[in-house]
């Protein structure tokens, strides 16, 4: 069923659990998080880059998503992951998200505030929750860009004037994570997140979680955060698991035939995950 991720959250928030946000880019991707969270019984959010909208058309991979969604037996919310422009956004709600991301992380403070209030008005006024960021995350994701030597962290006493003066309903914080995969062990600051969570009242979201240890993530679901993104390991089943099919079967293209293992790896990515956020069973 399609839903907001604003129920999904506060209910995940109120039971200490996170919900997987997991980024698709075709057909096959929905697919394989779609029937993960039907086989862990787990409300998910699908979430779509403007990458992605790019690359599969604004009118089509929002309208795959939606229908898989409305078909699903499990609450699905569809989420624009880092919104990089009003424009985007607008486009977004145009297509039926109903959740969105203005990440304008890389601004200044007071232009943070501009783009996420401006963003926080229009959403609000239809029923849609939006997530906002503050502090840098490190790594590379589409038109994010942080080098390690510019990735901040958040800082606490400013989530809070963030939240207040920004008026957003999910915030994505900075703790040592980094999207893609990482170099060397993660090391996530808990001491830092365990202040933010005493400070804000608004569920917290982790990006870049892929390739972080699963202790790490169990941590950190405990000590307050609500939503987790996950994107680099499930292209990485995707396309390992096609070049291996390839090598064995290289006669073969039936498209089907190869994207049919590549789903189930990607299912199970996000059944696993689903099981570490502590989400089974919660739809």
């Amino acid at each position: 069923m399609l839903v907001t991720s604003k129920e999904l959250l506060l209910d995940a928030q109120k039971n200490s659990y996170a919900v997987g946000a997991f980024n698709t880019n075709n057909l096959e991707i929905t697919h394989a998080i779609i029937q993960a969270a039907e086989a862990k019984q787990a409300p998910v959010l699908v979430q779509i880059s403007a990458g992605a909208l790019k690359y599969a058309g604004p009118d089509f991979l929002p309208m795959i998503v939606a229908k898989a969604a409305k078909l699903a037996s499990v609450p699905v919310a569809i989420h624009l992951d880092h919104g990089p422009d009003f424009e985007t956004v607008m486009l977004s709600l145009r297509q039926g998200f109903t959740s969105i991301m203005r990440d304008a992380s890389k601004l200044p403070y007071d232009g943070n505030v501009a783009e996420v209030r401006k963003v926080v008005e229009a959403c609000h006024a239809i029923g849609i929750p939006v997530e906002a960021e503050i502090g840098k995350i490190g790594g590379a994701e589409e038109h994010v860009v942080v080098s390690e030597r510019e990735a901040t962290m958040s800082d606490p006493d400013e989530c809070v004037r963030f939240v207040a003066d920004a008026g957003f309903d999910f915030l994505a914080v900075a703790i040592g994570n980094a999207h893609g995969f990482y170099k060397g062990e993660p090391k996530l600051d808990f001491e830092r997140l365990d202040e933010i969570r005493s400070k804000v009242d608004v569920p917290l979201v982790l990006h870049g979680a892929s390739g972080i240890p699963d202790h790490q993530i169990t941590e950190a679901v405990k000590r307050g955060i609500c939503k987790i993104n996950i994107d680099t390991e499930i292209r990485n089943a995707f396309i390992r698991t096609m070049q291996k099919f390839t090598e064995e079967n290289p006669d073969q293209i039936d498209p089907r035939k190869v994207f049919k293992p590549c789903i189930a790896a990607m299912q199970d990515v996000v059944e696993r995950k689903i099981e570490i956020f502590r989400s089974a069973g919660r739809a």
